[in-house]
């Protein structure tokens, strides 16, 4: 492009021929810098992919930038910094359309020219049903975006016509060809069976019927499939995979091919390769052929009958009708060479370079894109962990977007609920995060539809269900760029009219089939369609795999955050102490009936010394709950005055009120039976205050990474648990030396994550 900077072209593609042919292509139009993906899929209909290294030694960019652009699967969806550095260094970048996410970030982040690379669709299918299959209707949206900086780059010139105008009016004619379309006739055809090209047999059912077709009408006579299969297939005519040389030799051997196929927009390699070796081609008329010079040819076929006829006579050495088929077939190949071919790519790149041109002068690329704002959104009036959980996640997202210099405005909403309107609450909020209670509108099928069109998203599928959108009173948060949404219990079908993301800490319903309901139908749908979910544990991690179903590149393990709280000198706290803190809730994973069973042994057997204090949200309820999980915990509470006389219910404390009591306690005691990890114990470490916890993974992730050294119980055994509890009564002063320094856990503060946070969720934008 300039003495700098050269014009420099990504190829983001794997197929060997058309590399082979399309590379030297742009060579002779004067590109000398060409980037060509390093991962082909794993995937068999990438049996004709190849990877090639050797355009890397002409590229002038940085060494770590080549090596980070040559890590990523370009098939799939590129994160945010692979595509800035595609970006500063190239101009044009050649690509296929396999991906949701793929056309969406090139869409945000590549300030040069997109090219889809068009081969023509087969059975019927076009380009325009793959955009808005892949993006869930929002192609169009995102071509529109691109405006002139995007062409719908056709192999073959007819191939637009049955696509809808916002694509043919960016159509730039490139034609294939062959990398050596040269007559190379070294055919003998001694062996009298005809070659049939079909590969993926066994399993895409497309290309079975063809090759069960292909057997009953040509029946009885001899034949071999080439092809590869990375199934077998049971039929030993079926040659499966053979190298590049076997190929070559079994057109020079055979003594037909005999090629199926009258798509109007599709046409494999196959037919072009035998005509080059000179070996003779019968063909189905009405496919693509025929419009490459084939419509007069004597091996072209009517009727699978004529076909028949012609491969017998050809089997059985028809001298005539070989000569007439060999003499006139390499017409096919005229329009397949360099030279023919070169005129329209000159033309057609002419015009991309001009609108890259056009563009930069403009000033469209690299503009300065206007502030975001981002909805943090509490869908339940949620207290506790959760609450704290999401007011950290605005402050890490505020901070983080200011320390990258993406400054964003973060607004935090939550359910209108007089239990979650405290203004305490919201007190200690980051400066310029603004707060907004909303209530869940429902919409109709018909009115989500509607919403969807004047948003311009008309081409998202919804299904026949009611939506529900947080409504503020306002502007229903559509003035919010992005929707980040803390957990999955959702009211209804979050309506996809805004990018979403979940913060999702557990999904405790697979392991406590009573919390299941229908907001997990909800949640999971929503998190389908989610750009991210967040997750913060490995434990999590899986189950949002394994459990839900999502794809691993959808869910993101962020760092757990940690609000440390400043506790004064650890020194000046007394060690002598008359109680544990049992910080607990309601919820049916926080194991009440073996925590008070425990309880009961501490005192009544064990000679317990230190009283129990409880706090949490709805804790004080426990002794008269009617709950059905509490029948049992409740019972035993009843049954043992010993027990109740050392209980001191708190019930819900302020945070402040909350603090001083942790600051008092011997231990805290967390005896639940499973969930995503407790801040609370990293909250008593803050205080110098030790901690004896139930061990399962998640616990034990958090433990190793706030260095808490925790000591740990059993929640599924009672007479051991109080045992552990008798235990801490005497060590628990000599446990706090083994309590991480407040410089450690700064570590792990909001302040020195909320970068990491910020890097994930402005891929998200």
């Amino acid at each position: 492009m300039s003495a700098t900077k050269p014009l420099r072209v990504m190829w983001l593609l794997n197929h060997t021929s058309a590399r082979k042919f399309e590379v030297p292509m742009l060579k002779s139009l004067g590109v000398r810098e060409i980037f060509l993906p390093k991962i082909v899929p794993d995937d068999p209909s990438f049996r004709s992919g190849s990877v090639d290294w050797s355009e890397d030694v002409s590229l002038t960019i940085p060494s770590d930038d080549l090596a980070a652009l040559n890590a990523v699967n370009w098939y799939e969806g590129v994160d945010r910094a692979a595509w800035e550095i595609a970006s500063r260094h190239f101009d044009l970048c050649f690509y296929i359309l396999r991906h949701p996410d793929f056309l969406e970030g090139a869409t945000r982040y590549f300030e040069g020219v997109l090219l889809w690379r068009a081969y023509g669709q087969a059975n019927a299918l076009t380009c325009h049903w793959i955009l808005d299959y892949l993006t869930d209707g929002k192609g169009k949206s995102y071509l529109k975006a691109l405006g002139h900086r995007h062409f719908f780059a056709k192999a073959y010139e007819h191939i637009d016509r049955c696509e809808p105008e916002f694509l043919r009016k960016g159509s730039v004619y490139l034609p294939l060809g062959l990398n050596d379309a040269a007559l190379d006739d070294h055919w003998i055809g001694d062996e009298a069976e005809i070659l049939f090209v079909c590969p993926d047999i066994a399993f895409n059912e497309y290309y079975r019927g063809i090759y069960e077709q292909f057997r009953e009408d040509f029946a009885g006579l001899p034949y071999v499939v080439g092809g590869a299969q990375p199934l077998a297939v049971d039929d030993p005519c079926v040659l499966g995979f053979v190298t590049q040389s076997k190929h070559e030799q079994n057109m020079r051997r055979k003594r037909v091919m005999f090629y199926h196929s009258r798509e109007e927009n599709h046409i494999h390699y196959t037919p072009f390769e035998a005509v080059r070796a000179g070996m003779p081609l019968v063909f189905m008329g009405g496919g693509m052929l025929d419009r490459l010079g084939g419509r007069e040819l004597p091996g072209r076929c009517e009727t699978v009958a004529e076909a028949r006829v012609k491969v017998e006579r050809l089997l059985k050495g028809d001298k005539d009708l070989i000569g007439r088929i060999r003499e006139s077939q390499p017409v096919l190949l005229e329009p397949m060479k360099a030279s023919r071919c070169e005129p329209a790519w000159r033309v057609g790149m002419a015009r991309v370079i001009s609108e890259l041109n056009t563009a930069r002068a403009e000033g469209l690329l690299r503009t300065a894109r206007p502030r975001k704002r981002i909805a943090v959104i509490l869908p339940e009036p949620y207290r506790g962990g959760t609450l704290r959980g999401a007011k950290m996640l605005a402050e890490a997202l505020a901070m983080g977007s200011r320390e990258f210099g993406e400054d964003v405005d973060v607004v935090f909403a939550y359910p209108e609920n007089k239990e979650a309107e405290n203004p305490e609450e919201f007190e200690q909020l980051a400066v310029g995060i603004s707060v907004r209670s909303f209530r869940w509108k429902r919409l109709s099928a018909e009115e989500a539809g509607r919403a969807m069109r004047y948003a311009g998203l008309a081409g998202v599928r919804l299904g026949d269900s009611d939506y529900v959108v947080p409504d503020d009173g306002i502007c229903q948060m559509l003035d919010c760029d992005l929707w980040l949404v803390v957990s999955d219990r959702l009211p209804g079908l979050l309506l996809p009219i805004k990018p979403v993301v979940l913060m999702i800490y557990d999904y405790l319903q697979r392991y406590f089939p009573e919390l299941r309901s229908k907001r997990d139908v909800f949640g999971s749908a929503t998190a389908r369609r989610a750009k991210r979910v967040l997750v913060t544990t490995d434990f999590t991690y899986q189950d949002a795999l394994q459990y839900a179903g999502l794809p691993a590149r959808k869910v993101a393990r962020v760092p757990m955050l940690a609000q440390i709280p400043s506790a004064g000198p650890r020194e000046t706290i007394c060690d002598e102490r008359s109680y544990f803190l049992w910080p607990t809730n309601l919820g049916v994973h926080k194991n009440h009936a073996n925590a008070l069973k425990a309880l009961t042994i501490y005192y009544e057997e064990l000679g317990g010394r230190l009283s129990c204090s409880v706090s949490g949200v709805h804790s004080s309820e426990l002794p008269e709950s009617k709950l059905p999980h509490l029948k049992e915990a409740v019972s035993v509470l009843r049954r043992c005055k010993m027990l109740r006389d050392n209980l001191r219910w708190k019930g819900e404390l302020s945070e402040s009120g909350y603090r001083r009591e942790l600051a008092g306690a011997a231990f805290v005691w967390h005896p639940a039976a499973l969930d995503n990890g407790t801040f609370c114990l990293v909250e008593a470490a803050a205080h110098g205050v030790p901690s004896l916890s139930s061990e399962y993974p998640a616990m034990r992730e958090m433990d190793t990474r706030f260095g808490l050294n925790l000591a740990w119980m059993d929640a599924t055994k009672p007479d051991a648990m109080a045992e552990k509890i008798k235990e801490m009564e005497s060590s628990h002063v000599a446990r706090r030396a083994l309590l991480p320094s407040d410089e450690s856990l700064a570590r792990n503060g909001v302040g020195a994550l909320a970068v990491d946070y910020w890097k994930v969720i402005r891929e998200c934008l």
